[in-house]
């Protein structure tokens, strides 16, 4: 660990330090808050912060709640309870909630406890397959879904026989499902692996049998784990927009109808009604789940589980195994029809072999498209990372005083739907930001939008993909015991310093963790980027709608498989690069010094023990 100085440049003169007894009388927290205070780059940092969150996430959310209160937004949200058409659109999305929620955490869950507790070989593949849905953009699966389970489809119609109407709820079930499964197979498989077997051992020991450990025992345990997978996936469902114009057919929700309020019947304030509409369930399911999660969770005294599970073998484990690989193969069919489809005139009618799609896409608008959404993926990231990280920060080591509310703020972006958070930006940054009559933002979207709209979109890159760092960084930071902090601070050196110097290093892993979460949802994400993209700046996943609505299905396929390459081969490369400056860090710190020739010589006959260990 790098030495910190015991003063820093420009700092104040140290004051005299107090005697024991006067430490013992001051609280630790009170001594805490008057450090923090006293800091004047913890004080910046939060400021920064702040001033981050508001630009990103606050301000538009109020322009859209202002459009929908407006006079024609008011006119179209009393229509929204008198209509039998717009009621059906708002009974859609909820069922349409509901129903993925409970189908993708019972999938979720399934594969988890199949990767934790069952004994068989290819874990590791296992769990590779699972989480290809991340590493896609949401309406990948849509599309090869029609072309297997369509009116005419490979699957439904020439292997099996079946005119199956893929379109509708039940499309959209199936198509959600298998996108937003990984949430919950992620959370619990985290969940079930951090169980002790302690209380199961006890269990089996009083002769309970597996079923009677598994009801009474292990499920009350996850039953916190399910109920936020839960309450994710039924805000990832209704907050989708991209499947739903792909494969909704007549079944409307809200997102798509926003989305036609805006494009198709230039009513912003419509749509912003709508939006409200869909925020009012999204951040009502958000906060039960914030309130679940803070009073329902189950740790063991210890801290850390004793012992390991007993892996259920033999003919009781066919079942569930079964079952996990038809889902398992259903996804690999779905991914393989993406791919092939890239590579023959028109998958499931002519597969005569071609490269005209990828040299369609490699060329033009299309490798326009590639290169301007990776750059800007690559220039979020970072930013992504760092403020979530910074954000973990100051909620768990140096603020004690509204903490709750930065960290709310900082999960506003994954909270609010894609839909409401585009509407936002079309309507706060398509004209300057002005404030005590000046202007102090420019148009960041529309024609006139400064870098050609770049910049509001490495905003809504940023506001969407930061919580997943900041999670990752506040349960790191969790484990970090706060006295490391206090330390640094009492040798004199400052929340910068701590941060960076020590904080830093000990959660690089959650800070990888973050940058990998942002990169791949920047580079898939659609429901806000589809609003504010401009002719200047073309994005990958509007390029992929644009060729699914033309029914150009080869050239959709290929943009998805150049999009999932670059995404796993950014992902590959951070994490060699993360593992590299481990490797080479652990060999500073352990390489031996050279010594004199009498001291090797009395060393060999006297071998330290540690040494010699």
């Amino acid at each position: 660990m790098t030495a910190i100085p015991l003063t820093t440049p420009g700092d104040a003169a140290p004051a005299t330090p107090a005697g024991p007894a006067s430490r013992s009388q001051a609280p630790a927290g009170r001594r805490a808050r008057t450090r923090v205070k006293q800091d004047p780059v913890t004080i910046a940092i939060l400021v920064v912060v702040l001033a981050a969150l508001i630009a990103l996430v606050l301000l538009p959310l109020a322009r859209v709640l202002g459009e929908a209160v407006s006079g024609k937004g008011m006119t179209v949200l009393r229509n929204i309870i008198s209509s039998s058409a717009n009621r059906k659109t708002v009974l859609n999305t909820l069922v349409l909630g509901v129903v993925v929620g409970a189908v993708g955490t019972l999938v979720g869950f399934l594969l988890a406890y199949a990767q934790v507790r069952l004994r068989f070989r290819g874990k590791r593949l296992f769990h590779l397959i699972c989480l290809l849905p991340v590493v896609s953009p949401p309406f990948a699966v849509a599309t090869a879904a029609i072309t297997l389970f369509g009116r005419n489809g490979i699957i439904s119609t020439q292997m099996l026989g079946q005119h199956w109407n893929i379109y509708g709820l039940n499309g959209l079930t199936l198509v959600l499902v298998l996108s937003f499964f990984p949430v919950a197979y992620m959370n619990l498989v985290g969940m079930l692996r951090s169980l002790d077997p302690a209380m199961e051992e006890a269990a089996s020991s009083l002769g309970a049998s597996r079923w009677t450990i598994f009801r009474t025992v292990t499920l009350p345990m996850v039953i916190p784990g399910i109920a936020a997978s839960f309450l994710l996936l039924f805000v990832e469902a209704i907050a989708d927009l991209a499947n739903p114009l792909v494969i909704g057919g007549d079944f409307t929700v809200l997102a798509s109808r926003a989305y036609i309020a805006i494009t198709g019947e230039y009513n912003t304030a419509a749509g912003a009604a709508y939006s409200l509409a869909l925020l009012v369930p999204s951040l009502l399911v958000f906060l039960i789940q914030r309130y679940w999660s803070g009073r329902s969770s189950t740790v063991t005294v210890t801290g850390k589980p004793a012992g390991s599970f007993k892996l259920l073998g033999g003919p009781a484990r066919i079942p569930l195994l079964a079952v996990s690989g038809a889902i398992l193969a259903l996804v690999l069919a779905i991914y393989a029809a993406v791919v092939i489809g890239g590579f023959v005139e028109i998958l499931g009618v002519n597969n005569a072999f071609t490269t005209r799609h990828f040299d369609y896409v490699l060329s033009g608008i299309g490798n326009d498209a590639i290169v301007d959404t990776t750059i800007l993926a690559l220039l979020a990231t970072p930013v992504a990372g760092l403020l979530g990280m910074l954000v973990a920060w100051l909620v768990v080591v140096r603020m004690r005083r509204g903490a709750g509310i930065v960290d709310f703020l900082g999960m506003l972006g994954l909270a609010v739907p894609g839909t409401v958070i585009g509407i936002g930006y079309l309507v706060t940054f398509n004209k300057p930001v002005a404030m005590f009559g000046s202007n102090i933002i420019p148009p960041l979207a529309g024609g006139g939008a400064v870098m050609g709209g770049a910049l509001a979109i490495v905003m809504v890159y940023t506001a969407r993909s930061m919580p997943a760092g900041q999670r990752s960084g506040i349960a790191s930071l969790h484990q970090i015991d706060k006295a490391i902090d206090e330390a640094s601070t009492s040798l004199g050196a400052s929340g910068a310093q701590t941060f960076r110097r020590v904080t830093l290093p000990l959660i690089r892993p959650a800070f990888l963790t973050g940058l990998v979460y942002a990169f791949a949802r920047s580079m898939t994400t659609l429901s806000p980027i589809i609003f504010i993209t401009t002719p200047h700046t073309k994005i990958m996943t509007s390029q992929i709608l644009a060729e699914v609505d033309a029914g150009r299905f080869g050239n959709a396929f290929a943009f998805c498989t150049i999009l999932i390459v670059i995404v796993m081969t950014v992902i590959g490369g951070l994490n060699l690069l993360m593992r590299g400056r481990a490797s080479h860090r652990r060999r500073r710190r352990w390489r031996p010094t050279a010594a004199p020739p009498d001291q090797r010589r009395h060393a060999n006959r006297h071998p330290h023990p540690l040494r010699a260990h």
